[in-house]
């Protein structure tokens, strides 16, 4: 998966769930809120004072990780 500034929260999470660890670890603890799934990364690293090119690389990492150990 491709990450950007624009993808969605909810895509996120409907793409890997464990993602959600990802993202709570870098404060955003509202990924269950229902209105978080139609956030996008820069939306909502916005609301959280967060870099959000930092946040798409990091969530790029560990979407290749994982897709790395699955091969």
């Amino acid at each position: 998966m491709e990450i950007t500034k624009d993808t969605l929260i909810g895509e996120l999470l409907m793409e890997d769930y464990g993602c959600a660890a990802v993202l709570m670890g870098a404060g955003m603890h509202c990924v269950g809120c229902p209105a978080s799934q139609m956030e996008s990364i820069e939306e909502a690293c916005m609301v959280h004072g967060m870099d959000a090119d930092q946040m798409v690389a990091v969530l790029q990492e560990y979407f290749n990780t994982k897709k790395e150990q699955e091969a």
